[in-house]
């Protein structure tokens, strides 16, 4: 190989490194599916905290126990209804980082008021 002929193949070997490096970004862009069961009951989240990466694909099953709850996160505009031994599934991408709020606004207790959760995006 002479010397004119080496720099064509480390720009070759360069791109090809680029090229598997925005593969290993586009997988990691997808997340991977999380899967959470949150039971809303005496007037509490159990569990009170689910942490996620960013893009994550997130899967609840919420369930309300005793009476009617729903489960709330404003910035993701999610607000899931169930009645008193209903369960609801359902899924978001969880794709803005940040520690949300999650809490019941249903308003015929007083006490659903102060049912919260956070829910964290790393």
């Amino acid at each position: 190989m002479t010397l004119l002929q080496r720099p064509r193949v480390f720009a070759v070997a360069g791109l090809a490194l680029a090229g598997v490096a925005l593969t290993a970004a586009a997988v990691r862009s997808q997340g991977q599916v999380r899967e959470f069961t949150v039971s809303g009951h005496d007037h509490a989240f159990s569990p009170a905290r689910i942490e996620v990466q960013k893009d994550d694909l997130v899967k609840i099953t919420f369930t309300a126990s005793d009476i009617a709850h729903s489960f709330t996160v404003d910035s993701y505009r999610i607000a899931k209804r169930a009645g008193a031994g209903q369960t609801v599934v359902f899924e978001f991408r969880a794709d803005q980082p940040g520690t949300f709020t999650y809490y019941c606004n249903l308003t015929a207790d007083d006490k659903c008021k102060q049912m919260k959760g956070a829910l964290v995006v790393r």
